[in-house]
């Protein structure tokens, strides 16, 4: 698929796989438009972006994203809304913060819901919805929560806008593994198979580039956990309490 020309907005774009895959799109001559928290970190990467809009966001506060719908209506449709938005805060159940993980659902989940709420009828007929889902949210690990539990219902909900919104608009998941951020920074673990923002924006362009609905990388990490999973929960329980 050649992006060049294409309105692309990226919303959770100032660091990590968001960045990565604006800079990308905007070497291909993507016109962008970049959203996330962080303004300054917006306008510096939008620097280095061409002629990229910016429109700051949080997808934590309420009516915040209808508020931007509004203001991007006059540049739809557009070809791809792509959100890789997502807070990150590992803890096993008994120790988490109810705060912290308060804000993890409304960003991760009840954020997610608004995308695809609202996102949809900026997209032009054959344009594509990417949500950003995870590897984490194929089966319950330990250590990951809540995280990983906003991430496995990510992933549920877009097999459910699949259904209801195809073939208009082609729905396409992104399940990562292990990616070098600020995010997995906070593990304090051995994160297998884990690759650069970079490795990890070129395989999103690739998947984005072909026909399916979902896009895993590492593949050598991805489909391990993906045997993991179809595995009896006898045997994959016992598994997973080592990791433990």
């Amino acid at each position: 698929m050649d992006f060049a020309g294409q309105r692309i907005w990226i919303i959770g774009a100032s660091a990590g796989i968001g960045a990565a895959l604006a800079r990308a799109l905007a070497g291909q001559g993507a016109r962008l438009v970049l959203s996330a928290r962080d303004a300054t970190a917006l306008s510096a990467l939008a620097a280095e972006c061409g002629e990229a809009r910016i429109e700051p966001l949080d997808l934590g506060e309420a009516g915040a994203l209808a508020a931007t719908v509004a203001r991007l209506a006059d540049l739809a449709p557009f070809d791809a809304v792509i959100c890789t938005a997502a807070l990150y805060d590992p803890a096993r159940v008994a120790d988490l913060d109810p705060a912290r993980t308060e804000a993890m659902v409304r960003v991760n989940l009840l954020g997610t819901l608004d995308v695809a709420r609202l996102c949809p009828p900026l997209i032009k007929e054959g344009g594509q919805l990417v949500l950003f889902g995870s590897v984490a949210g194929y089966m319950g690990l330990p250590g990951g929560q809540p995280y990983s539990a906003t991430k496995a219902a990510v992933n549920n909900l877009a097999e459910t806008l699949a259904a209801e919104l195809g073939p208009r608009i082609r729905v396409r998941l992104v399940c990562p593994g292990f990616v070098q951020t600020r995010l997995t920074a906070k593990n304090r673990f051995a994160m297998p198979a884990i690759i650069t923002p970079e490795e990890a924006a070129g395989a999103v362009l690739r998947g984005l580039a072909r026909r399916g609905f979902e896009i895993h990388f590492p593949r050598r990490f991805t489909l391990a956990v993906k045997l993991l999973r179809l595995l009896p929960y006898g045997l994959s329980l016992r598994l997973t309490r080592r990791l433990g």
